[in-house]
């Protein structure tokens, strides 16, 4: 790896530095940036710090709290993490509320890029391909979907920095293996339905690619290329387990949607290491 004068590092703050935060953080500590990530559990601050990563304990309650607060936005780059939480009846309140929290913060910080993980649940089941302008029409059917959405927009119209939206598939891999998820239920329904899927290290990568080639005020899907249906990704994945597979109900397909990839892999030439969730991975 090339020498990077120190004063060129750019400095990436991931809020919300997990499952999929704290990977991401672990490649742009090895290419050379400077990384703060945010953990609310005080036992995984020395994780971030042993893998090179400037660990903040922070919580967002929906407001923002920790000692700390705001050197964690002292950065080039934030990338935001934190999911809505479907269970919440009053998601869409609360998230809106968690929004509202940190525009103020980076309405007084130097952040100029802010990388925000959506969801393909801002799309409805339309019951065919579904592209990144078709968020929204017709309106989400999940509260989580239309928190998301209504972020999306806040952030991109925000005139204190850009923003680039990655709405995230259904996420898979390592310790979330498919073969978990529905093994031994029985009477499952729209079991034809194509399912949505992309695995970490592909959702990793996308999120490595847009900070590392800066690209900014854009949004893309994050998705598998393949959509096999749900019962041909479950059943494979439990038999690969030795798990017992799920038991479909035999009837037509309620409703789906295909999630297109094509735009991120025109605009910025990805390739997926994970091209079909019905592969081995890790």
């Amino acid at each position: 790896m090339h020498h990077v004068p120190e004063k060129y590092k750019k400095t990436v703050s991931i809020l919300g530095c997990g499952w999929l935060g704290l990977p991401l953080a672990e490649r742009l500590v090895q290419r050379g940036y400077r990384v703060n990530g945010s953990t609310t559990t005080p036992g995984k601050q020395h994780r971030l710090a042993e893998a090179g990563i400037t660990p903040y304990l922070l919580t967002l309650d929906p407001w923002l709290h920790g000692d700390q607060v705001g050197d964690f936005f002292r950065a080039d780059v934030l990338f935001f993490n934190i999911p809505p939480g479907r269970r919440r009846p009053d998601v869409d309140a609360y998230f809106g509320a968690v929004v509202d929290a940190l525009l103020t913060e980076l309405t007084y910080s130097p952040i100029a890029f802010v990388v925000f993980a959506s969801s393909t649940s801002v799309y409805a089941s339309m019951n065919g391909t579904v592209v990144e302008g078709d968020a929204g029409k017709p309106r989400p059917w999940s509260l989580s979907g239309r928190a998301l959405l209504d972020a999306e927009r806040r952030f991109q119209e925000d005139p204190h920095f850009d923003a680039t939206v990655l709405r995230y598939a259904g996420l898979y891999g390592y310790d979330r293996a498919p073969g978990r998820f529905l093994a031994g239920r029985t009477h499952l329904d729209n079991g034809q339905a194509p399912v949505n899927l992309v695995h970490r290290d592909d959702a990793v990568a996308v999120a490595e690619a847009i900070i590392v080639q800066d690209v900014r005020a854009d949004v893309f899907n994050v998705c598998a290329d393949a959509h096999p249906t749900r019962a041909a990704v479950y059943t494979r994945a439990a038999q690969r387990l030795g798990l017992d597979p799920p038991g479909f109900v035999e009837e037509g397909t309620r409703s789906f949607k295909i999630v297109s990839n094509r735009k991120l892999k025109e605009q910025l030439g990805f390739r997926f290491r994970y091209p079909d969730p019905r592969n081995e991975a890790p």
